[in-house]
Order: structure tokens, then C-alpha cells, then sequence
């Protein structure tokens, strides 16, 4: 067989490109088995590899490419040996005494050419909002501060509170891991044997459908973490469906939106940035996992519910028999590769790291795959190394966002902007709680449009968590009310990326698909609010009193659901919508009085629509 990376029909460039893209996969799992190197050294090799590869692979105009212009090559090369210069000179550096000793010409010079290159290498990766943010970022530095610009850019470049700082470093120690083993199961079929189980798992129910799109792209969203991406590899085969058997193209493309980007918040894996967030809250990622589970699955519960009530009320029933798959066959044709993922699990529970533990998930995938006759095809050498190259394509934008992103920490670390931020935000809630997590709320929302996942949430905890500690809220819940608002963008007017890359494929209108998907994702807005409330819902307290407060709030986001789509034991009028949806806020505020209140609600509400006007259980129209 002729492997690709080898194909002598490419370029000579291109070939060696992918040579390299293949080697940067092989050097980080090489590290994660034999340990990592000085941070400097890892972190600097990390940001090196990146920076060519981009300016290899990426032109201007943000395009992909095969063969670069020669100007990018320069570039690229001038940027990877920038990057690797305070590796190259660590004896200098650790003799230095950091904003005493003046900074050398030629320090400056390479530092700016790296922030720089660094700079242009995001904007090509991820468009101009993150870069011109943490340009913006500097101006405040130079022209708002007293802070010298040698300082500045020593901060940036000459330290591991910048370029080389947390966020870099948990891109070069745990995400590429995970994005490699993402890669690769792929490869192996799981993405089929998702969709597969989902199918068998709910494709006989109302609305299964769009079902069936909740629980894959659940599923394969917390293996990618990428929103756009889980909409666009599950989607092509979900939307197509759901619009089929009745939906309507703008429900259809939002259900999917919406079930992708819950994918960042369901363990196992979630997204890049819940690595970053057990790095700043100092616990292993297992905790992480621990503190995000209930909150998931009241996500999903929500979006599980919403779908059956709107195929109830439109009587959309079951996946067609054709389209069926039996769970047996399921289980027994590829259930094994569920094995990697349990392998994980494992090593996790056992108290290993995160980055030996996706280590350990790579090293089974490929035996587990030629386990069974029905998987064994994918192992081949060509199909390996192609998930290595496009692991390591995949790592290249969260490179660029976490080394851009620390341009921006290291700025509010060195000027204390992150303390004048805190401030303002009390001083603007006036020492009211809610007032302070509604600015965070929007905060998130508008930096998250603009940004990947990872560096909004990065830019918020350096400006808004620590106001929110300061006023009362518990760290890990702080940590996570903004991750929220970073991921929830995604499917936020009026930059909804993941509502967006749905209807490419459901051609709907661009308005009505972002109102259905923010109904469709309501309850990701409020349950924020629930656990800096009632922190049990981070499985923190007594377990009966965390069995009790999951059971109200379940209730409360499937009376939500209920709500927000006209529909509960039959359509509803618009004032008993009302009704359930005051009663389902009520069953969510951790308060027994409050709950009783919204028990009465949906009593009435349901007295109204079996007792005094009975409607039948399905009813199709608007």
C-alpha cells in the first residue's frame, strides 16, 4: 500500500510538511511516556512546532494549503527559532534577575518578532478577534499603565507568565494528547459506532430523530470537544434525517448545534478548556470531570425533553425501520472500541494524571480495533499516521489560542488590570450577587462570540472570577459559570458559530434557527445560576441532600423544556406556558418553599390539561 505521506505525486514541501505534522504527534506522546522536559524547553518546542506548521499550512488568507509561498516559509522559520530561543538560552535566562537585568537588543528583537509572527499565526488559524484582542491588550500595557515596554515584553517572552505561561502549557501537556486519541478513535470507527448506538438506543421513540442527534453528538462532542466540528462530522447524517421525518430544517440544525456544544461540557473528555480550568483550581482533571457531570446532564436532560414535547406536538414518531441498527448488533459489531474511552476512565480513577491517562487511551485504540474482524480494516499503517497528521492539524489552532491567549493573562498580570477589573465589576453590582453574575454572563457571551472556547474562558478568569470569589461564590463554581458562558456562544446571537455550521446542512434561515437553538439551550443559561446557588449540584455535600436537589432540578429543566415549546400533557395555551415556566424556576431556586410554589404551578397546569380540558397526547400543527 502507498502511503500518502510518501505519495511522490505531492510536492516535495508537502510531504515533508506532513513528515513533520506526523513527528510533532510522535514527539508529544514520546514526552508523555518519558516525561517532560524543562517547561521552557516543552512549552517553547510546543509553540515552535505550531508557528511553522501554520504559516506551512495556512496562507493570508486563513486558507489551507499545500505548498506555501516562500515568503511563509521564511516566516515560518523565523517564528519556529524565535519560539525556541529561550529554550536555546536557558543558562542567560535563569542567571537573569527578571525586570532588574536590562534586557539585551537582541531579546528585544527576537521577542517582538515573535509576538508578532504570533499574532499574524492566530489571525490566519482563527480570524482577527482573538489577535486584535490581545492587541488591544498590549496598547493598555504601553499607553494606560506605568508598566516600561522592556518589562512588558520580558513578561511576554523571557517568562512563564506569558507566550510560555499555564495556558501553553496545558495545550502541550494534555490537550494535544486528547486531540490525538480523539483523532484516532475516529479513524477507527467510533464515530459510526456512536451514531449506531444512538440509533438502537432511542430511534424507536417520539421524535427519534433528533434523539438520536442529542445522544451522538453528545457522545462524540465530549470525546472532540469542538462544537463546529461535532456539528459538522455527526450532522451531515442527523439533520438530513430529523428534516425528513418532519421537523423543521431551523429545529433540526439547532438540535444539533445545540446537542454539539453540550459535547464541551459532558465528561469524560469536555473540552480543551477544562484542562486549563483544573490547572488553575490545582486538582487533578478527574475532579473537574466530578464537578461538571450533574450540571451535563441537566443540559441534556433539557434537550432530551424539549425534543420529545416538540415531536409530540408536532406527532413526529420513530427513526424509519430502515434506518434501524439493533443494539445487539451494535454491541457485538463494534461495542469494543467503546474500550479506549473505559481505559481512561480507569487510569483516572486509579489517581494517574490526565496526560498519562489519554497516553494510555492512545496506546489501546489501535489493538482494540483489530480486536474484532468487523473494525480490523481501519488498522492500517496509512490510516494511523493519517490520524497523527490530522491530530496534529487539529492541535495547531489550540496552540495558536493558548499562546495568544497567554499574551493576554501575561498583560493582566504584570499591570494588575485583572484586580481594577474585580473591582469595577463589584463596584458596578453594588455588592449584589446577581447583578455581578449577569455581567459575567454577558461578559462571556460577547468575548466566547469572538473567540474559541479556550482563550474566552482564559480571558474571563483572569477579569471576572476573582470578583465572583470576592463576593461569595465558591471557586470551582465560579471557574465553571464562566466556562459556561464561553462554550454557550456557540449557539448565542449573533455570532452563533455552531448555528451556523448547522445550516450549511439544514438550509434554514439563519434567525430562526439562532431563536430555536437559544430555546433549545435555555437551560445551559440558567444552570450556571442553579450551582453558584446550590453548589451540591458540583457533587460537593451530603449525598442525600445531592440526591434531593438533582431530583428538583431535573423537574424544573424538563418543566422548562415543557415551556419554552408550548407542549407538556397537550399543547399549551400561552398562559399555561407561563405558568410552567414560572413553576419550573421555581422548582430550580434551592429553596423548599419556593419548590412547593412551582409544584403548585405544575399541578395546575397539568389539572387544567387532563381534568377540566382534556386534550389528546399528540397533536401535530404549529
Amino acid at each position: 500500500m502507498s502511503l500518502t505521506v510518501f505519495d511522490r505525486s505531492l510536492p516535495l514541501i508537502a510531504r515533508i510538511t506532513r513528515l513533520v505534522l506526523i513527528g510533532m504527534a510522535l514527539w508529544h506522546l514520546y514526552v508523555a511516556f518519558a516525561g517532560p522536559p524543562n517547561p521552557y524547553v516543552m512549552r517553547g518546542v510546543h509553540v515552535a512546532l505550531a508557528l511553522v506548521l501554520i504559516f506551512f499550512t495556512v496562507d493570508f488568507k486563513g486558507l489551507p494549503i499545500e505548498v506555501p509561498r516562500w515568503y511563509d516559509m521564511i516566516l515560518g522559520l523565523i517564528a519556529f527559532f524565535a519560539a525556541l530561543y529561550p529554550s536555546l538560552n536557558l543558562e542567560y535566562i535563569f542567571a537573569r534577575f527578571l525586570y532588574v537585568d536590562p534586557l539585551e537588543t537582541r531579546d528585544i528583537v527576537v521577542g517582538i518578532t515573535l509576538v508578532v509572527l504570533l499574532l499574524e499565526a492566530t489571525r490566519r488559524m482563527l480570524g482577527p478577534v482573538l489577535p486584535i484582542t490581545a492587541l488591544c491588550f498590549i496598547l493598555y500595557g504601553l499607553m494606560f499603565t506605568s508598566t516600561l515596554p522592556s518589562v512588558l515584553l520580558e513578561q511576554l517572552f523571557m517568562t512563564t507568565e506569558g507566550i510560555f505561561g499555564i495556558p501553553i502549557a496545558v495545550s502541550a501537556t494534555y490537550m494535544v494528547l486528547f486531540i490525538l486519541f480523539g483523532a484516532l478513535v475516529e479513524r477507527m470507527g467510533v464515530g459510526q459506532l456512536f451514531m449506531d448506538f444512538a440509533v438502537a438506543l432511542t430511534g424507536k421513540q417520539a421524535g427519534g430523530p433528533a434523539k438520536v442527534a442529542c445522544v451522538t453528538s453528545g457522545m462524540f462532542g465530549s470525546v472532540s470537544g469542538s462544537a463546529v466540528a461535532n456539528v459538522m462530522t455527526t450532522g451531515t447524517f442527523s439533520i438530513p434525517l430529523m428534516k425528513r421525518m418532519g421537523f423543521k430544517p431551523a429545529f433540526a440544525g439547532a438540535v444539533e448545534a445545540v446537542a454539539s456544544t453540550g459535547g464541551q461540557i459532558m465528561p469524560p473528555v469536555m473540552g480543551a478548556a477544562a484542562f486549563v480550568m483544573a490547572e488553575y483550581l490545582g486538582v487533578g482533571y478527574l475532579q473537574v470531570a466530578v464537578y461538571a457531570i450533574i450540571p451535563a446532564l441537566l443540559f441534556y436532560v433539557a434537550l432530551f425533553a424539549a425534543v420529545h414535547f416538540e415531536a409530540k406536538r408536532r406527532g413526529i414518531g420513530a427513526v424509519p425501520k430502515e434506518d434501524m441498527v439493533p443494539m445487539r448488533k451494535v454491541l457485538r459489531e463494534r461495542g469494543h472500541l467503546f474500550l479506549p474511552l473505559v481505559v481512561i476512565i480507569g487510569v483516572l480513577l486509579m489517581g494517574y494524571s490526565a496526560p498519562y491517562a489519554a497516553l494510555c487511551g492512545v496506546i489501546s485504540v489501535v489493538p482494540v480495533a483489530a480486536m474484532r474482524k468487523t473494525t480490523r480494516h481501519y488498522v492500517t499503517i496509512d490510516n494511523i499516521l493519517a490520524a497523527l497528521e490530522g491530530g496534529a492539524r487539529n492541535v495547531l489552532s489550540i496552540a495558536a489560542a493558548c499562546a495568544c491567549a497567554g499574551i493576554v493573562v501575561g498583560v493582566i498580570d504584570i499591570t494588575g488590570l485583572g484586580l481594577t477589573f474585580s473591582n469595577f465589576v463589584i463596584s458596578a453590582a453594588q455588592d449584589r450577587l446577581v447583578i455581578a453574575l449577569l455581567l459575567s454572563m454577558v461578559a462571556g457571551i460577547i468575548l466566547g462570540m469572538g473567540m474559541p472556547t479556550t482563550p474566552a474562558y482564559i480571558v474571563q478568569v483572569a477579569l471576572l472570577v476573582p470578583a465572583l470569589v470576592k463576593l461569595g461564590v465558591q471557586q470551582e463554581a465560579a471557574h465553571l459559570f464562566v466556562f459556561y458562558f464561553a462554550i454557550l456562544s456557540a449557539i448565542t446571537p449573533p455570532v452563533a458559530m455552531a448555528v451556523y455550521a448547522a445550516n450549511t446542512l439544514s438550509q434554514a434561515k439563519i434567525v430562526e434557527a439562532s431563536v430555536a437553538a437559544v430555546r433549545l439551550g435555555a437551560t445551559g443559561f440558567i444552570v450556571p445560576f442553579m450551582f453558584v446557588y446550590e453548589p451540591t449540584i458540583l457533587m460537593q455535600g451530603d449525598p442525600l441532600r445531592i440526591v434531593v436537589v438533582v431530583v428538583q432540578a431535573t423537574a424544573g429543566v424538563v418543566l422548562l423544556a415543557a415551556a419554552l415549546q408550548r407542549y407538556f400533557y397537550g399543547k399549551l395555551a400561552y398562559w399555561q406556558a407561563f405558568v410552567l415556566f414560572a413553576g419550573s424556576l421555581c422548582f430550580i431556586y434551592p429553596d423548599w418553599r419556593v419548590t412547593l410554589a412551582g409544584v403548585v404551578c405544575a399541578g395546575a397546569v397539568y389539572a387544567s390539561q387532563t381534568l377540566i380540558q382534556p386534550k389528546p397526547a399528540t397533536q401535530a400543527g404549529k
